[in-house]
């Protein structure tokens, strides 16, 4: 079976990174994967043969405006596919249509993000023109993949979608998290606090960050610090505010770092964006064992943290200090917070779907499978 994915994941161009393994896994069980990548003339990216079933190309275009053109114009170069695949509904999915129409192929859409969320709306003029594409894309879809139940449910109430809607979340090696140590001289930096709160973010206003950094310095007792690993255009305005709220040297700026070394210290795990489309972060520390604390949304819900509105995010921050056990062990916690609602006990990961990798690309590629 030929596959032609379009989408704007610039890391598979990384040869050795976890985006181009998974390619190469997706083309080995197709048979053919090509994949059309947008991109900017300074990115100086081109081509790469990721393996015998596999290639990327970039765009390569000028300007950002003229990705649509010219991955079209790429795509009609290309052998014809069975069927295009798209990486979101929104500049990927339109000209994955253009790309379906001219060629007389299905198309596929997948939707990470909870684009019907308020707030996403709100976020910028882009992301209005996004949802309007989005609406026109869905609805001339052959089969449609999400990544949560909560998009899933938002798009059959929105569209009244005729076609297929699976709920595949993005793969998570969970055994790995699961099995992981803690580093002795990672934990040596912060034995000084008895309670140690993490957020895993990129810094942008979308993570609402700052949500975490004012609940910390309200609700959390002196003996504790919150640890921040992540880069982005909130870093100076979020040092500012630990020095307005006087937490500045109980708050940590850990960077842009691998997070794995740092669930394993944690004994809480901050999660206060103001929309996602999966949110793997929450995966991955529920998978360490690490209760979470989140807004609603995402998978948060489905996977087994504990929810609080964005109102209500410092109090329940303090009852989870009120109610945790007084060993500090925290996946050990199951009384849960007055102001959330539902779920497992905090610090187990639930309905999780794949064993393996394995799995999950057998059922992603069967779901583009079925779309012909």
């Amino acid at each position: 079976m030929k596959v032609l994915q379009i989408g704007s994941d610039r890391s598979i161009f990384d040869s050795d990174g976890a985006s181009a393994l998974r390619m190469r896994a997706y083309g080995k069980r197709f048979g053919e994967l090509e994949m059309i990548i947008f991109s900017l003339r300074v990115h100086q990216m081109r081509e790469a043969r990721l393996s015998e079933h596999a290639c990327a190309q970039a765009t390569d275009s000028y300007f950002r405006f003229l990705y649509v053109w010219d991955a079209v114009l790429l795509a009609l170069k290309l052998p014809k596919p069975d069927v295009v695949s798209v990486q979101d509904p929104f500049e990927a999915g339109i000209t994955g249509w253009i790309v379906a129409r001219c060629r007389r192929i299905p198309l596929h859409v997948q939707v990470h993000t909870d684009f019907l969320s308020p707030e996403y709306v709100q976020h910028s003029f882009l992301n209005w023109i996004r949802v309007l594409i989005a609406g026109f894309v869905l609805r001339r879809a052959s089969r449609i993949r999400v990544v949560s139940e909560r998009i899933k449910t938002s798009l059959e109430k929105k569209y009244n979608l005729r076609v297929p809607v699976a709920v595949l979340p993005i793969f998570v090696d969970v055994e790995l998290f699961r099995n992981a140590k803690a580093e002795e001289n990672l934990a040596k930096r912060f034995t000084e606090f008895k309670n140690k709160l993490l957020v895993v973010s990129r810094l942008e206003p979308e993570k609402n960050t700052a949500l975490a950094v004012r609940a910390f310095a309200k609700s959390a007792p002196k003996d504790s610090c919150l640890i921040i690993v992540g880069e982005g255009r909130e870093r100076a305005r979020l040092v500012r505010l630990a020095q307005e709220r006087g937490v500045s040297n109980r708050v940590f700026f850990e960077g842009a770092q691998a997070p794995i070394k740092y669930y394993k210290l944690a004994n809480l795990v901050l999660a206060p964006s103001l929309y996602e489309g999966y949110g793997m972060v929450i995966v991955e520390a529920l998978a360490s064992g690490i209760p979470v604390l989140s807004t609603d949304v995402g998978i948060a819900r489905e996977a087994g943290a504990a929810i609080a509105s964005r109102e209500k995010f410092p109090e329940a921050l303090g009852e989870w200090f009120k109610n945790r056990p007084s060993t500090g062990e925290s996946a050990d916690f199951v009384a849960r917070p007055a102001a959330t609602t539902g779920g497992p006990p905090e610090g187990v990961l639930s309905n999780y779907p794949y064993k393996n990798f394995e799995e999950y690309v057998e059922a992603y590629c069967d779901d583009i499978k079925n779309s012909v």
